[in-house]
Formats: C-alpha cells, structure tokens, sequence
C-alpha cells in the first residue's frame, strides 16, 4: 500500500494507525516478546545455503523446562536440498541474529547502520518495518517484562537512522521466498 507521500509501507495486524488518515503517523506497540515470532524461523540451509525453515514438529507436544519455559521438538527443512532434520532444544535462545534452536544463521540479516537487523519471518519483519516508519510510537506495558519493541537497540531506534533502516528492511523483504 502506498501512503499519501508515496511512500510503501505495511498495513495489518501490526499495521501503522492514522487518526489523519496519513500513512504512517503512528505505531502501537503489539506488547508481544521476540519469541512471538519464532513459531516459522527462516535461516539458511546448512547444506546447500538456500533458504529453509524451522518450525515445531508436527505432533510433537510442547513441555516446560526446569525454568518453566515451554519449549517442543523442532524441525529443520529446505525445500532446495531437501535436508530435514530434527532436534529437541533443552531450552531455546532468543535476541540474535540465529535461530532460538537449531542455531543457525538467519534468512532475514543485513548490514545496517554498522550493526545486524535481523527478523525471523515476513512478520516479524512487518512489526520491525512499522515500528521504524512511524513517526509517533505509542509503547505499553507488558507486567513482569518489556516487550519486543522496548527491547529494541537505540541505533534502530534512532530517527536518524530511519530512511538507512527502511532500505534494509526492503533489501530484506526481496529476499524472501515466494511461500513467505
């Protein structure tokens, strides 16, 4: 879509609000954690480099760990190879640019700004995307903990860096597989 100054922009379930009707004036924050986002991980193959995916295993039951976390078996395709491998992490690690289990490089990186932006899927990218073109940022309190986007590092933060982030963002989103 494309708002009033012709600028591209997402708009869905964590599109941009506009009371003005002006794209991209104003950002609610989602108060959903990274790991929202980690039930499709794109990274890359380990076998063959392409793109491949990470989800839970189809039938496998979550179970807590001794930290209470819930955490289920995982599985590892790429449609380019056709590598499938399986693995039951004892706890997952969210925050980097690698998948929370199998710990592999992720699809979604780029050189921003001197740092990585990095985003597990389409819709994570979507939140990020929104988030940096909106000019207002409403934020909200997640109880015992902060959100993704309080979490998020200043330099992307930064409104200096908006117009190098958003290019990356796109550079992002065209390297996506024609599935996602």
């Amino acid at each position: 879509m494309t708002g009033s100054a012709g600028r591209k922009h997402v708009v869905g379930q964590y599109g941009l609000v506009s009371d003005s009707g002006n794209a991209a004036d104003r950002f609610r924050d989602p108060l959903v954690r990274v790991e929202r986002f980690a039930a499709e991980v794109l990274v890359r193959c380990p076998a063959c480099g392409e793109c491949a995916v990470v989800v839970a295993h189809p039938g496998a039951p979550e179970r807590r760990t001794g930290h209470g976390r819930l955490v289920a078996r995982r599985r590892l395709s790429c449609r380019a190879c056709g590598l499938s491998r399986d693995d039951s992490p004892s706890e997952r690690v969210f925050g980097g640019p690698v998948d929370p289990c199998f710990r592999l490089p992720l699809w979604l990186q780029a050189d921003c700004c001197g740092e990585i932006l990095w985003a597990y899927n389409s819709e994570h990218l979507d939140v990020l995307e929104s988030y940096v073109a909106a000019r207002l940022r409403e934020r909200g309190v997640v109880p015992g903990s902060m959100s993704m986007v309080e979490r998020l590092p200043a330099w992307l933060k930064s409104a200096k860096n908006r117009s190098e982030v958003l290019r990356a963002v796109q550079r992002l989103r065209s390297s996506l597989p024609a599935a996602h």
